[in-house]
């Protein structure tokens, strides 16, 4: 199948197209695409220190680097999917870039000459990896970001597309749905990829192991591919997005002494491209200067276009910069449960030194009490969606459930929860570990189960669940639809921000408590740190996170919950609201 850039832009709805029937083929997709990702990356440090000769620190740290890069490009691929290639192709190609960073990363698994040898005993010195084969791994990193970039904010919205219906009084519950199953489909794969292909790696070795997700992106690009007749592909808007942003802030800016006081409708500048006439909004009144046509002979061309885009733009490229920057204060509340899921870096540590048998013959390995996060959350989003909402709907009269904000709100109280029960916990476990005598010894067993852990990471998967699925869904209900891959895009972003506060809140607590020579917090014996005391902090920080939530909540209008992504049509009666007050 030939994929065409730009095309888009010229397809047009068919009611036809799109629908529930759209759902396996787009799902499908992301879910190869998750567990290939994540079961390539999540055991990747035992591989780099075992065939590149990487310290373990060396190798976190461009681990590290690699996740962030990834997220950090998820907002380049909504704007190229918004502005360029539109969501179907972003995720084809993205897809396709994902799967070639997979079949590098086999091959140095294949072909020794990509590899270092291993070290033998009587070596003191180990050599390193050479710039080729370090080019080689990095191509494979480089590859697999770009593909998470575009698949990761754009498959998401793509799935929404189809299900998109104006005029159906069900859409909002039916799209409500659609995020709720979709976020825990990524639970399940997840969870796929941190059990069976790190079991697939440590029994049958890394060509198998890295060979089985090459498998799983070839059925990615084939499930995706074979649904495209099936497929809505919305319209794409040709302008560049950034530059569009840029414009109306500047125009603004240049334009601020002049007073809003606008006499119709015409005195604002409309796009030639949009087939509904908006009239820009109430709030961040300054912004609307940006769009006002002071002198129709020196601002406009002879066909109606803008002479100088940078001092006259649209009414529709305002009104979504002020989208844009309704959700910014809301988004930054969504920085602290990223940070939260940070404990999971200790749990190894933690839950290493505790028995982990479930059954007499069977032990949980200490890396795999994730999926205890990812139950919850997968079991969570089933009895919101299935039991819940009906509940709630029967009694209420609101057929979508619970607001977004109000799901957000749950999630940040939970997390908060989650953060005090695993201070308390890990109190508990030290206490044991100094009564029994291993103070000085972190690999000792504690006389204590590991499934004390349980409940504190289903707490946290909960939160993730209720918090994480509404801020897309309430980003997506306040962004126009030219800009729905930001909505998934700025939740990426968010996470490699917190990623980035996660490490220097770590780096700074750990100076600050080996200060004048007192054992850190994080100290490699764990039974002499205090990672409670660590616990203890994200809880607090959390509690403020929770508080900075409600302040925010505040600036938004009552009833923002249920807030239309329909644009605000103007008709003749509201063109008179004008005569604004200066601001």
């Amino acid at each position: 199948m030939v994929l065409k850039m730009g095309t888009e832009s010229q397809v047009e709805v068919n009611t036809r197209k799109g629908g529930l029937r759209t759902m396996p083929f787009i799902i499908m997709n992301e879910a190869f695409e998750m567990i290939a990702s994540y079961g390539s990356q999540t055991n990747l440090i035992i591989y780099l220190m075992t065939y590149y000769n990487m310290s373990a620190a060396t190798g976190t740290s461009i681990i590290g680097i690699w996740g962030a890069f990834s997220s950090g490009l998820a907002i380049v691929g909504a704007i190229i999917a918004d502005c360029y290639w539109g969501r179907f192709n972003a995720v084809a190609y993205g897809t396709i870039f994902t799967f070639i960073g997979m079949v590098i990363l086999w091959l140095t698994s294949m072909i020794p000459q990509l590899t270092t040898f291993a070290c033998s005993q009587l070596q003191h010195v180990c050599n390193g990896p050479t710039a080729f084969q370090l080019a080689v791994l990095f191509s494979s990193f480089v590859f697999t970001s770009i593909g998470a970039g575009f698949v990761r904010p754009c498959s998401i919205m793509f799935g929404a597309d189809q299900l998109e219906q104006k005029g159906n009084p069900k859409n909002e519950k039916i799209i409500e749905s659609y995020f709720n199953w979709y976020y825990a489909s990524t639970g399940v794969s997840t969870m796929i990829a941190v059990t069976v292909i790190i079991y697939i790696q440590d029994r049958y070795g890394w060509q198998i192991g890295f060979g089985v997700p090459v498998i799983l992106m070839v059925l990615s690009i084939s499930t995706f591919l074979i649904g495209s007749p099936l497929y809505i592909k919305v319209k794409t808007d040709t302008n560049n997005l950034l530059v569009g942003l840029s414009q109306a802030c500047v125009a603004a800016f240049r334009k601020r002494k002049t007073r809003l006081s606008l006499t119709d409708c015409d005195d604002y500048y409309h796009s030639p491209y949009e087939t509904e006439v908006l009239t820009p909004s109430k709030d961040f009144r300054w912004l609307n200067r940006a769009c006002m046509i002071e002198d129709p002979e020196r601002d406009l061309n002879a066909d109606g276009s803008a002479s100088n885009p940078w001092n006259l733009c649209s009414v529709e490229r305002v009104e979504s910069l002020k989208a844009l920057i309704r959700i910014l204060p809301m988004w930054s509340t969504g920085f602290m449960m990223s940070v939260d899921m940070g404990v999971f870096s200790f749990s190894i540590l933690q839950t290493k030194t505790m028995d982990r048998h479930i059954f007499p013959h069977f032990e949980i390995p200490a890396a795999s009490f994730t999926m205890f996060l990812l139950i919850a959350l997968t079991i969570w989003i089933i009895f919101y969606d299935r039991i819940l909402v009906p509940l709630l709907s029967k009694y209420t009269g609101r057929s979508r459930g619970l607001s977004p904000v109000t799901r957000m709100r749950i999630g940040l109280v939970v997390s908060c929860m989650s953060m005090a029960l695993s201070a308390i916990t890990e109190r508990i476990r030290r206490q044991k570990a100094i009564e029994e005598g291993h103070e000085d010894d972190p690999n000792a067993l504690v006389n204590m189960s590991a499934m004390w852990f349980v409940p504190q990471y289903a707490l946290l998967g909960i939160a993730e669940a209720a918090h994480t699925v509404g801020q897309i869904e309430f980003f997506y209900s306040l962004l126009p639809k030219s800009m729905s891959s930001f909505a998934s895009a700025m939740h990426t972003v968010g996470s490699a921000i917190s990623s980035l506060i996660g490490s220097i809140l770590v780096s700074s607590v750990d100076w600050l408590s080996s200060t004048r020579g007192q054992t850190s917090w994080f100290s490699n014996n764990i039974n002499k740190g205090h990672l409670d005391y660590h616990f203890w902090v994200l809880a607090s920080m959390s509690f403020l996170n929770l508080f900075h939530f409600l302040v925010v909540c505040r600036f938004y209008k009552t009833g923002n919950d249920e807030i239309n992504r329909s644009p605000h049509v103007a008709d003749d009666r509201e063109c008179d609201y004008r005569l604004l007050h200066e601001s």
